[in-house]
């Protein structure tokens, strides 16, 4: 078995934020997070949901881009929001940026009365951070996108959350971010984000560098784990073998 790319370290490290989930809705954004959440229910999250992306729940595991093994139920959208209030989703979006509360920005780029560009709106971000787990994917970790404040909050952040008050803490919970360079989470006294990891390859000060605020660091930063060589053959043979994870990496 051939040494693990760096999207399939990134999709192990998505994998990752589902051991032991438990029967919830996982909706993952992007190849990487698609890739991620079937390799775990194929391997330590056997009882989370994955939809087919339309209305159907499906069973077993399925390439990127093929067709699903079967069907197990159906889930039109009034049920999403149902499994939302409930708290029994975790989603991983993508955001346009990102700030060291969590506050994530889908909507604009640029002040609000003169844009510079349009994202694709506030959608259900507000709604899905206050309720239920919520991750992030970036697979270019930027200046751009790290950012020190983003120029809208469409996913409630940390403090945001605080300053709403109880109603919008209660069930706040923004797990992880995996990028491109490392792994981040909120783990700290203040949640001001944290690298937890640096992919192989990648050092501390290059995440810094990327990064438009002060990362928080506790002691020696770890690498990332790598994919098992078990891993690996379910991501290159059954899950991905037409390769799109590379592509999403590609530069």
């Amino acid at each position: 078995m051939s040494a693990p790319t760096r999207a399939e370290v990134c999709v192990t490290a998505c994998a990752d934020i589902w051991i032991d989930a438990g029967e919830i809705l996982v909706s993952p954004f992007g190849t990487i997070p698609t890739v991620g959440a079937r390799l775990a229910r194929a391997t330590t999250a056997p009882n989370v949901l994955l939809s087919d992306g339309e209305a159907m729940l499906t069973t077993g595991v399925w390439p990127v881009g093929g067709e699903p093994e079967g069907y197990e139920g159906w889930i039109p959208f009034r049920t999403i929001f149902e499994m939302l209030w409930s708290g029994r989703r975790h989603v991983m979006m993508i955001p346009g940026q990102l700030d060291s509360f969590g506050n994530m920005n889908i909507s604009m780029i640029g002040e609000y009365q003169q844009p510079k560009a349009q994202l694709i709106g506030v959608r259900g971000a507000p709604g899905n951070t206050v309720n239920h787990p919520t991750s992030y994917w970036v697979p270019r970790h930027s200046a751009r996108v790290m950012v020190a404040k983003v120029d809208r909050v469409c996913g409630v952040g940390y403090d945001s959350a605080a300053a709403a008050g109880p109603s919008a803490q209660r069930f706040h919970d923004i797990r992880r971010v995996v990028t491109d360079l490392a792994v981040l989470d909120f783990e700290t006294p203040d949640h001001a984000m944290r690298l937890a990891s640096v992919h192989p390859g990648v050092s501390v000060e290059q995440a810094q560098e990327a990064t438009g605020f002060q990362l928080q660091v506790t002691g020696e930063v770890p690498e990332t784990r790598l994919p098992s060589d078990d891993e690996l053959q379910l991501i290159r043979e059954v899950l991905d073998p037409e390769g799109l994870r590379e592509r999403e990496l590609a530069r």
